[in-house]
């Protein structure tokens, strides 16, 4: 059971650097039409002024509470921090150059009402640097484990899971791909997580954020499939083979992945 003065959902941000983009972001999350939310935003080593933006912002809304780390040491770390500090009974995730949709909370908390799912996650819409939208990602109705070893449809900023059924799981202590990890980690506990199929996120889309190095993306999945799930060679070269494969065909040959139905999946989403 939570606090009887805890919010009903916690929204971790992990934040370096990020002082060009706060403002937008925070703004998205300020004029959430469902108000019983916290932010845990933990500041991960930042240079550039964010803290002091971040502490003005919780002076002015409460519900906004600031962690300072000192150092950068990943987003796993930061994430970690928030999760382990969390009151809400759902722990939600916006990453600090993403914008939710005014109502991105209060549809998705319906939908996890109206299916009974503990995991869940939205569509999205990609953006760039200045805001402008480049494109959409749809998801599909549910995704099992099975499904998700194979491509990751769940964008970071788009996913929610229910503490009362899995407590605060923590997300792998890996600089890349941590969140993918986790998700396969709940799968683990239930049969499918519940795909809503609107874009209330968009994920800004930048050419030196870490999903950019796609090798070395293509690296940390590797890795988890070897040492966090502990597939076997031949397993995690058949599953590797379909996230590069579909990948491909998404980026190269689109009209082909948009006919075998591949344009909803997230795949190398930090």
């Amino acid at each position: 059971m939570t606090e009887p003065s805890a919010p009903l959902v916690t929204v971790v941000m992990p934040v370096h650097n990020a002082l060009g983009h706060l403002p937008e972001t925070m703004d998205g999350l300020r004029r959430q039409t469902f108000t019983d939310w916290e932010c845990v935003a933990v500041d991960d080593g930042s240079e550039d002024g964010s803290v002091a933006v971040l502490k003005e912002w919780g002076t002015m809304d409460g519900r906004i509470r600031l962690m300072v780390l000192g150092s950068n040491r990943g987003a796993a770390v930061a994430r970690n921090e928030g999760i382990r500090a969390a009151r809400g009974r759902l722990i939600a995730f916006l990453d600090s150059d993403d914008v939710w949709h005014p109502e991105k909370l209060e549809r998705q908390l319906r939908f996890m009402r109206e299916t009974g799912t503990h995991f869940s996650f939205t569509a999205m819409e990609r953006i760039n640097e200045s805001g402008r939208v480049i494109g959409s990602v749809g998801v599909p109705s549910r995704v099992s484990r099975e499904d998700m070893l194979k491509t990751n449809y769940i964008g970071c900023s788009t996913a929610m899971y229910d503490t009362a059924f899995f407590g605060k799981v923590e997300m792998p202590l890996i600089r890349r791909r941590q969140d993918y990890a986790l998700w396969l980690k709940l799968l683990r506990q239930v049969d499918y997580a519940y795909g809503l199929n609107e874009p209330l996120t968009r994920y800004r889309v930048r050419a030196g954020s870490v999903s950019s190095n796609k090798l070395d993306t293509s690296r940390y999945t590797w890795r988890v499939y070897r040492q966090i799930e502990g597939l076997s060679v031949v397993k995690s070269v058949y599953c590797y083979a379909h996230q590069t494969g579909r990948a491909l065909l998404r980026n190269r040959f689109p009209w082909v992945a948009r006919r075998l139905g591949l344009l909803h999946a997230a795949q190398g989403l930090r």
